[in-house]
C-alpha cells in the first residue's frame, strides 16, 4: 500500500495525546468502508496505548439513521454499532455509540405525507437538513456544550472526488493536523483523507477488523451485492473496486434510479422490490422530463402559505403514498421483524397534520385498515365511547356542523402536545372557529374536487 499504516497509527496516538485533550472525539460512522477503515484505525491505534492514556479523552461513535436508511444497509450497521460498544466494554476501550435521528416533525414522511412536500429534487433538497445535518448538529452542539470543545473525526478522502478535495483543502489549517469547522469550538480530524479507494479496500481485507474479528467479509458482500455483483475482491490496485457503490436513502429521488437497492433486490433481496416501487413513483411525481408531466397532477395549485403556485400533493396522493409505505412494510416486516419503514408515531403525527389542513376525506386509520384489516386509530377520532358521542348528538340535535366543530376542537387539544413544532392550542383553535364561518385553505374543496 502506498500509505504508511505505521506512520499514520502514530499520528492518531500523537493527536489523541496531544496536552489540549479535555476535547472529546467524535467519530462519525455511517458503516460504509471509509468510516469503517477509519474507525479500525484509530482502534489500533488507542489499542496500542495504555489503560491510563486510553482514558485521556472520550470517544463518541456517533451514526446518523435518517429513518429511512436503506433497511439491508440499517441492519448492517446496527449489527455493526452493538458489536462496536460491546466490544468496548470487553477490552476496556473508551469508545461510547451513540445514533441520532431527525425530530418527528422533520422526518421524511411526516413532511412528505403529512404536509405534502414534493419529493426532493437537485433544486428542492429539503431533506438533507432535517434529516441529516440538523440531528447531527444538535448532538455536536450538546457536546461541545458539555465539554467546551469538541473534535470530529471524519472519513471524508481527497480521492472520492475533485469537490471533496476542494472541500479538505479550503479547510485545512497550514502546519496543524485539525481542520475548521463551521461549529464554533469544533474541529475537523480527517485521518484518511490521504488514502485511496484502492487502499482503503487493501486495507480492509488485509486487516483483522478488531470488534468483528474477521476482514470484513460482510461489508465485502454488502457492496458486492450492491453493486450488482460486479465488485472484484481483488489485490491489483489497478482493477476498478466496489467503491463505487453508495449506499444512503432508500426513497431519494435526486438520482433517476437506486441502482443499488435494485442490485440488491436482482441478489435476493426480493423483499425490498416494493421499496422500488415507491421510489420510482416518487420521482414520477417530480420528473419534469416526462413528456406527458403535469405538476397539478399531483400537486396542489396553491401552496402550503395559502399564496398561489405549484404547492403539496394532493391528499389524495399522499394518501396513496401512505398505503404504499403500509404495504411495503407489511411485507419488510415479514423479512425481519426489525425492518421499520414508517413509525407508530410518524402516522400520528400525519394524522395531527391532516386535521390542521382540513383534510377530512382521508384518514390514517383508513389507510391501515385498508393495507392491514386492523382497526387502529391514530388521533382522529376524539370521543372515546359511543355514549360520549350519543350524548353529544342528542345535545346538538339536528347541527351537524356543531358536532364536527366540537369534534374539530377536541382534536386541537388532545393533539397538541405530540409535535414539538406547533402553532399552539390557541392558534388552532382561532384557526378551526374562522373555518367554522370561512375555509382558511382558500378554495381548498374546489381545488380538491378537480384532483379526483
Amino acid at each position: 500500500m502506498a500509505f504508511n499504516k505505521k506512520d499514520l497509527l502514530a499520528e492518531i496516538k500523537e493527536q489523541f495525546l496531544e496536552e489540549d485533550n479535555r476535547r472529546p472525539w467524535i467519530v462519525a460512522f455511517s458503516g460504509g468502508k471509509d468510516s469503517t477503515a477509519m474507525l479500525m484505525l484509530v482502534w489500533e491505534a488507542l489499542a496500542q496505548l495504555n489503560d491510563i492514556e486510553r482514558k485521556t479523552r472520550e470517544v463518541y461513535v456517533i451514526c446518523n439513521n435518517t429513518l429511512v436508511e436503506n433497511p439491508r444497509v440499517l441492519q448492517f450497521v446496527n449489527k455493526q454499532l452493538n458489536t462496536i460498544q460491546e466490544k468496548s466494554i470487553e477490552l476496556g476501550m473508551p469508545f461510547k455509540v451513540d445514533h441520532t435521528t431527525p425530530q418527528l416533525e422533520n422526518s421524511f414522511w411526516v413532511n412528505l405525507i403529512g404536509k405534502g412536500y414534493p419529493a426532493p429534487t437537485n433544486m428542492f433538497r429539503w431533506c438533507t437538513d432535517r434529516l441529516k445535518i440538523s440531528p447531527t448538529t444538535q448532538y455536536i452542539k450538546d457536546k461541545i456544550s458539555d465539554y467546551g470543545e469538541a473534535i470530529i473525526l471524519i472519513g471524508t478522502r481527497s480521492d472520492e472526488s475533485s469537490a471533496r478535495a476542494a472541500s479538505i483543502k479550503k479547510h485545512e489549517v497550514k502546519g496543524e493536523r485539525l481542520r475548521d469547522h463551521p461549529l464554533p469550538n469544533a474541529n475537523a480530524y480527517a485521518p484518511i483523507k490521504d488514502m485511496t479507494t484502492d487502499e482503503v479496500w487493501t486495507y480492509l481485507r488485509l486487516t483483522r477488523n478488531p470488534w468483528t474479528e474477521d476482514k470484513n467479509l460482510e461489508i465485502q458482500t454488502l457492496y458486492t451485492n450492491g453493486s450488482g455483483g460486479d465488485c472484484p475482491i481483488v489485490m491489483d490496485v489497478k482493477t476498478p473496486s466496489c467503491g463505487n457503490s453508495r449506499f444512503g436513502c432508500w426513497v431519494c429521488t435526486v438520482v433517476k434510479r437506486d441502482r443499488s437497492m435494485e442490485a440488491l433486490v436482482d441478489n435476493g433481496e426480493e423483499w425490498m422490490r416494493p421499496l422500488i416501487s415507491i421510489r420510482d413513483f416518487l420521482y414520477k411525481t417530480i420528473d419534469r422530463d416526462r413528456e406527458d408531466y403535469v405538476a397539478e397532477e399531483f400537486r396542489m395549485p396553491i401552496r402550503r402559505n395559502k399564496a398561489e403556485g405549484i404547492g403539496p400533493y394532493w391528499p389524495k396522493w399522499r394518501f396513496h403514498i401512505l398505503k404504499m409505505v403500509l404495504a411495503a412494510q407489511k411485507v419488510a416486516s415479514k423479512e425481519d421483524e426489525n425492518n421499520q419503514l414508517i413509525s407508530l408515531q410518524e402516522l400520528a403525527a400525519i394524522q395531527v397534520i391532516w386535521n390542521r389542513d382540513y383534510i377530512y376525506e382521508y384518514s390514517v386509520s383508513d389507510a391501515y385498515q385498508e393495507v392491514y384489516g386492523e382497526a387502529v386509530e391514530f388521533g382522529q377520532k376524539t370521543l372515546d365511547t359511543n355514549y360520549e358521542k350519543e350524548l353529544l348528538k342528542d345535545i346538538c340535535g339536528d347541527k351537524n356542523d356543531d358536532v364536527k366543530l366540537i369534534n374539530q376542537l377536541l382534536k386541537a387539544q388532545k393533539m397538541k402536545g405530540l409535535l414539538v413544532k406547533k402553532t399552539g392550542l390557541q392558534n388552532d383553535i382561532e384557526n378551526i372557529l374562522q373555518e367554522a364561518v370561512r375555509p382558511t385553505f382558500t378554495n381548498f374543496k374546489k381545488y380538491n374536487n378537480n384532483a379526483d
